[in-house]
């Protein structure tokens, strides 16, 4: 400690102090500070509102320790005024000095013996340089890109993590006044702190998290790339099980009964938000979804860092798919909200956990969230990098997407005009099929050249399998609001009449086009796309072409799993009660759908006389009566947090 600082702690600014001549030595100086410290610690006077503390963060603060006198009389004159002042006055002096050491104290806190040695070290490089010869400066890299051999295209998935919020984003949109509304009504309400996660943001309803028995395991690190899976010890297996068994009794009471005992199942916070979407209650669906995310980052390993977009988690192993599940829903979630941006950058990140497979197909929506979040120059570089590898141009959404992103630099004077509608018409060309249904679904009527010639009618369906028929109409779907936009349309049917007038001069590249749509889109489409379309769920939407060897129900929580899927549970059987049968009832058992004779009939329902609206009404009960007891339960475990917190602030106060 050094000597003005004591002066100041005491009061004394003509206190002589013991071993002051010898702190010109750096290292005596340190020890005769350690005894000065010793020997005054008993009979320092009592100060009124001087906190040794702030001594230490005005040592921290201060230049050198070979400051003038001057200086030091006039912060001693300065601190004896401050101790009259008041106890508000001295916490607010604290909190400022706090503030400047965390600004200052890697500038000021050195002293001149530090200052020495760094001489030393200086003269010392220079001196190996002269010999050796200078050393090149190190390259610049970018924040998502920190691994050595880290490439562009694994750059283009790198995360930000203010981008995950979509609080953020709305207060972007509509102002931060209106977005903290609700936050303000809480201000005087006890919040409970919860873990910090990148995701979501916890809700001070939701419980406690404890030891759910989910982790992550890391398994390997190859050329930059870490793998990882996620692991369930022997009791989340249980529950596992219990949860399975409770899915296949159809009884909603035994769902929320697992979920009331394990707030924190991923599965079960997952299937009880299908419930509640089905029932078209959308917040309490999307917030079962954030709790289930919250709870699986919760057992993230220290190493996964979904920042740099290097983490990856084999879809193939079944208890890493509801990772998978739940991003995508919450994609969902989030883009229904218009917070297109931050949709975009969980796309990113679910892409990235297996970039080579994409098991859920999301680069079918990532061009539609980058368009709405007008994210063209992102949209462009990603095509361009992803081409190479993926065929990018070969998905009807990036065929005019990409072009619709350079149209729109184009029109704020950063694009290329020439090169939007080359790319417009060489999508025209490739998916005829497209440019009717984007018309209808804009309620656009063209002129008649356009009407009459076959080219964008009869000849677009010709060749075109079922699998391109699913991607372009699932295109027109999700993204016929991009086109809706003034000058769009115009520029849309400017380029296909320039595409009728190639057809008519018998361009090959139209035939080219042709035979390409014939050979390529052959065939019943891939598992990724099917699984995407099952878990988008549109109701203007029907999935074609599902897998032949495709048996029993579709679960949303593993749709259609991989074929070298790596199990950790099976499905349990339901148990059957077989019935007799006869020419009649196989006759009436005939007319139902998925008739199989060599199927023996089981009696699902033991009960006689129901009629044949008695299913449905037995299915809408039970889901009405799973709803209320979802709300039940959410209520109840907001009861029992708030309960527990006033029972802790009575001991406290006893």
């Amino acid at each position: 400690m050094s000597s003005r600082v004591i002066r100041k702690l005491h009061g004394d600014k003509n206190l002589e102090i013991p071993g002051a001549s010898l702190a010109a030595d750096g290292e005596s100086d340190g020890a005769e500070d350690q005894d000065i410290a010793l020997t005054f610690t008993g009979g320092a006077k009592k100060k009124t509102n001087i906190n040794p503390f702030d001594l230490l963060l005005d040592e921290s603060n201060s230049p050198s320790e070979s400051e003038g006198q001057a200086e030091e009389n006039h912060e001693t004159e300065a601190s004896l005024a401050q101790a009259d002042q008041t106890g508000q006055d001295a916490a607010k002096r604290k909190k400022k000095k706090k503030r400047k050491k965390s600004t200052r104290q890697h500038q000021n806190a050195r002293s001149s013996e530090d200052n020495v040695e760094d001489d030393e070290v200086e003269r010392s490089v220079k001196e190996v340089n002269r010999i050796l010869g200078e050393a090149a400066p190190a390259p610049s890299t970018n924040h998502d890109c920190t691994m050595a051999g880290f490439s562009s295209r694994k750059c283009s998935l790198g995360v930000e993590h203010k981008h995950l919020n979509p609080s953020n984003e709305l207060k972007r949109i509509f102002g931060s006044k209106i977005i903290q509304a609700e936050t303000r009504k809480k201000r005087n309400q006890r919040v409970r702190t919860l873990k910090s996660t990148w995701l979501v943001t916890a809700k001070e309803n939701w419980p406690q998290i404890g030891n759910q028995g989910l982790s992550m395991k890391l398994l390997e690190t190859k050329d930059g790339i870490t793998y990882f899976t996620l692991d369930h010890n022997r009791a989340y297996q249980d529950v596992e099980n219990n949860f399975l068994a409770a899915v296949e009794s159809l009884s909603p009471d035994n769902i929320v009964a697992v979920m009331n005992m394990h707030p924190y199942h991923v599965n079960s916070l997952l299937q009880l938000s299908d419930i509640c979407r089905l029932n078209e209650d959308l917040p309490m669906a999307a917030e079962l979804v954030e709790r289930a995310l919250f709870a699986l980052e919760c057992a993230f390993h220290p190493s996964f860092n979904v920042a740099l977009g290097t983490c990856r988690l084999d879809y193939k192993r079944q208890q890493n798919r509801s990772l998978y599940v739940a991003l995508f829903k919450h994609i969902l979630f989030v883009g229904g909200r218009a917070c297109y941006r931050t949709a975009l950058e969980f796309c990113k990140l679910l892409l990235a956990l297996d970039p080579e497979q994409d098991p859920l197909a999301i680069i079918l929506a990532m061009d539609f969230y980058a368009l709405r979040a007008r994210e063209y120059q992102w949209l462009i570089d990603f095509f361009e990098e992803w081409e190479p590898q993926r065929n990018l141009s070969q998905l009807p959404n990036f065929a005019f997407s990409v072009a619709l992103a350079h149209f729109q630099l184009s029109q704020n004077g950063s694009g290329d005009s020439s090169l939007a509608d080359k790319m417009l018409q060489d999508a025209l060309i490739m998916f005829p099929g497209a440019f009717q249904q984007l018309l209808d679904k804009c309620s656009v009527v063209v002129d008649s050249k356009m009407s009459a010639h076959p080219f964008f009618t009869l000849e677009a369906n010709k060749n075109e399998s079922q699998a391109l028929g699913q991607l372009i109409q699932l295109y027109v779907i999700q993204s016929y609001h991009v086109w809706k936009e003034p000058e769009l349309l115009p520029w849309l049917q400017r380029n296909a009449h320039i595409v009728l007038d190639r057809v008519t001069a018998n361009d090959p590249v139209i035939t080219e086009a042709e035979r390409k749509r014939g050979i390529r889109y052959a065939g019943t489409p891939p598992r990724n796309i099917l699984r995407y379309i099952f878990l988008c769920d549109r109701k203007d939407f029907t999935p074609q072409g599902l897998p032949a060897n495709q048996l029993g129900p579709i679960m949303s929580l593993d749709p259609l799993p991989p074929s070298d899927s790596i199990d950790l549970y099976t499905r349990p059987q339901r148990s059957r009660l077989p019935i007799e049968t006869n020419v009649f009832t196989n006759f009436f058992r005939s007319l139902l759908p998925h008739f199989n004779i060599d199927e023996p009939e089981v009696n699902e329902n033991p009960e006689e006389g129901q009629e044949d609206g008695g299913v449905l009404n037995d299915v809408t009960a039970r889901v009405r009566t799973l709803m209320e007891s979802v709300r039940d339960l959410m209520a109840s475990l907001t009861h029992d947090s708030d309960a527990n917190e006033s029972e802790g602030d009575e001991t406290d106060t006893a």
